[in-house]
């Protein structure tokens, strides 16, 4: 039997300072993307408890027609608002690139 020699990747292990412009902006799109991320899910997170706190009067191992109504008419306003925010800051930025 032979031996075989294992071949590692090479690793690319850069330093912030050893990053070039293209590469410093495509880290700064990427956390900026993540962070956004982080954000949404904390804002959704928060409606959640909201809603669960209006709607919700005793946890039990089904929702009746009310509280599945509430949650339903909560979680569209969410959307709704959301959808109304969104094209509100879609507008504002499309003016000032004009």
């Amino acid at each position: 039997m032979r031996a075989h020699a294992r071949r590692e990747a090479p690793r690319c292990r850069r330093t912030m300072a050893e990053l070039g412009e293209a590469d410093e902006a495509e880290l700064q799109r990427l956390v900026a993307a993540e962070q956004q991320k982080a954000q949404f899910t904390a804002q959704v997170h928060h409606f959640m408890e909201l809603c669960w706190d209006k709607c919700v009067e005793k946890p039990g191992n089904r929702l009746d027609s009310r509280t599945e109504n509430c949650l339903s008419s909560c979680v569209d306003r969410f959307i709704d608002t959301t959808l109304a925010i969104t094209s509100r800051f879609a507008q504002i930025v499309q003016k000032g690139g004009q």
